[in-house]
């Protein structure tokens, strides 16, 4: 089995394809202008990046794995981009007025990263996690059996975590203030064979041998029979702190 933080490297056009992307709204909840220049560390095939530059007058991406800066690099042309890791950022100091990570955070090592972040982070930027995640306030379109299975797998793969300090915690590690969350609703729509294939770009699932991952989408297959789209609801969540 493949290290999970770099099993994304074989699975990143699926990724581009199948994970859901972000709102506009979700920038509204961090306080930084539109002039600022900010980071986006960890930043995959650019899903968060993108909406960044939509926004943020200067944009700049940091990404450890090739393959998926270079379908960052392709669909998000106009971002400057850089190999790099969130434990050692190829930026100055104070060079930039954010710094984000979209579904990367728990990826990092903490007690490196936290102080790279504050590096590269002017006193008064902000740091700023983004992370998509299930709405469990509206009702899954998916049957009880496929989401069963889906949360068996998933729960054996998450022990490495839960041990792991709150993220909120780790932050107020570093020399941030009053950390801030909120959240924005939005659904990501897939037909039958995306919904599915969208779990084979996950690490607990993209890190096996293929004959093993064949063998799971063809069991969750057999879970969703039905040929129709699912409106998945989710939450994009955003959790902040100021440098001090």
């Amino acid at each position: 089995m493949d290290a999970p933080e770099k099993s994304f490297d074989r699975v990143a056009e699926e990724y581009e394809r199948l994970r859901p992307d972000y709102p506009d709204a979700v920038l509204e909840l961090v306080p930084l202008p539109d002039e600022a220049t900010v980071l986006d560390v960890g930043a995959g095939t650019g899903k968060l990046t993108r909406v960044l530059a939509r926004r943020y007058a200067h944009v700049i991406a940091v990404e450890p794995l090739d393959g998926m800066r270079a379908v960052l690099e392709r669909v998000v042309p106009g971002v400057e981009s850089h190999a790099g890791s969130a434990e050692s950022v190829p930026l100055d100091d104070a060079s930039v007025d954010g710094v984000f990570a979209g579904q990367a955070f728990h990826w990092f090592d903490h007690d490196r990263a936290i102080p790279e972040f504050a590096r590269v982070l002017r006193p008064g930027g902000v740091l700023a996690l983004v992370w998509n995640s299930g709405d469990e306030s509206r009702p899954s379109p998916f049957p009880v059996a496929f989401s069963e299975y889906r949360d068996e797998l998933h729960a054996v793969a998450m022990k490495r975590f839960e041990e792991a300090p709150s993220w909120s915690e780790l932050v107020r590690r570093g020399p941030f203030g009053e950390v801030h969350e909120g959240a924005v609703p939005h659904d990501h729509v897939l037909d039958r064979a995306g919904a599915v294939d969208t779990l084979g770009t996950t690490s607990w699932i993209a890190s096996r041998p293929e004959e093993e991952r064949a063998a799971l989408r063809a069991r969750f297959l057999e879970l969703l029979p039905e040929e129709r789209s699912y409106a998945i609801p989710n939450l994009a969540n955003v959790m902040w702190a100021v440098r001090t």
